[in-house]
């Protein structure tokens, strides 16, 4: 089957690729779609240390195809979004409602995959730049199957980490004032979590002024293309800034644009042993700095409730999808997603 597969020099569509069945509490889906998420190239690049060879795409939705024994929640035929949490659903974090936090979901990555006979490893437990895939059966949310799939695909990365930083990690309230540095496919998300939580002023900025329309479209009530011009806007600062690049420059300036009592929320990813810097003083007026994975979701009730959202009309996927690529023309999928020309890049199959 058809894959794209890292080997840590290169990328490269394959089609020799072969994926175990399910196990005990598995499930195996037919991946129809696929959207190209930052971290798949910063697994490329060296930011996020992944071992190799690896199936690459962790942002995904399709068909069951099999499910394994003990897998009740779904079965083959069944529209699924997948999630990257293999969370346990056992331990004290997932028995707290927190499966973000689960540690079995964390620095272990299977292989399921096999290529020439050798091992091939997945990435963030999904690897959706792949025909087929199997994940645990707590990783397949069913959906309607009217939700394209490509639109389907980004709720399980995009949309759970951008909508969930908003409404799980900084709960933001009615009324309150947001801003998002950058507006790629994770700020646009932000955007639009914000204007769910009814934000009253969400000041979008990034560099490049061509995004203004869609930040607006998404929900921005302001676009800046730096963020010297913030406090024009929030003369006080801003109650939640989110940083959504991942430069340790743009984490010190949403700490600073903080109001009293502001949060400042991380989801940008740096190298892993970069350091950022703030002014210790600047937080004594109840100010935070918040870390957050995947958007502190709980994947099977988030992905129903965004995808139902959606159906309603009040939640943005269609927007965010750019383009469609076949998984063949990854790299010109690729070249685009690097150089900013979509929002979302999407691989189909």
């Amino acid at each position: 089957m058809r894959a794209v597969v890292f080997d840590g020099k290169r990328t490269e569509v394959v089609d020799d690729l072969e994926v175990r069945d399910p196990g005990p509490g598995e499930v195996r889906v037919a991946v129809r779609a696929a959207g190209l998420c930052h971290s798949d190239l910063s697994v490329v690049d060296g930011t996020i240390p992944f071992p190799v060879p690896v199936v690459l795409g962790h942002e995904g939705a399709g068909v069951v195809e099999a499910v394994g024994a003990g897998v009740a929640h779904v079965a083959p035929g069944d529209h699924v979004a997948l999630s990257t949490l293999a969370n346990c659903g056992t331990c004290a974090e997932c028995d707290r409602g927190r499966p973000t936090m689960c540690r079995q979901a964390i620095g272990r990555p299977g292989r399921p995959f096999t290529r020439g006979g050798r091992p091939v490893y997945q990435f963030a437990a999904d690897s959706a730049f792949a025909e087929r895939t199997v994940v645990k059966a707590v990783q397949a949310v069913r959906i309607p199957a009217d939700v394209p799939m490509p639109s389907a695909a980004l709720i399980g990365c995009g949309v759970l980490t951008g909508v969930g930083a908003v409404l799980n990690r900084a709960r933001v309230d009615r009324g309150e004032s947001v801003l998002v540095i950058g507006t790629g496919g994770i700020g646009l998300n932000v955007i639009q979590g914000a204007r769910l939580a009814g934000a009253l002023t969400i000041v979008a900025v990034d560099a490049n002024p061509a995004k203004e329309a869609v930040a607006r479209r998404f929900g921005a009530t302001h676009f800046l293309t730096s963020a010297r011009d913030v406090r024009e806007i929030l003369p006080s600062g801003a109650d939640h800034a989110f940083e959504c690049v991942g430069r340790v420059e743009l984490i010190r300036q949403a700490v600073d644009l903080l109001d009293r009592h502001g949060q400042a929320v991380l989801l940008g990813v740096p190298p892993a042993t970069a350091e950022a810097s703030f002014q210790v003083s600047s937080l004594y007026l109840d100010k935070s700095i918040l870390g957050c994975r995947y958007g502190s979701s709980r994947p099977q009730r988030d992905i129903a409730l965004y995808a139902e959202l959606y159906r309603a009309g009040r939640l943005l996927l269609d927007e965010l999808v750019t383009e469609t690529y076949p998984v063949e023309d990854f790299d010109r999928a690729r070249a685009d997603a690097e150089a900013g020309r979509v929002a979302r890049a999407v691989l189909t199959f």
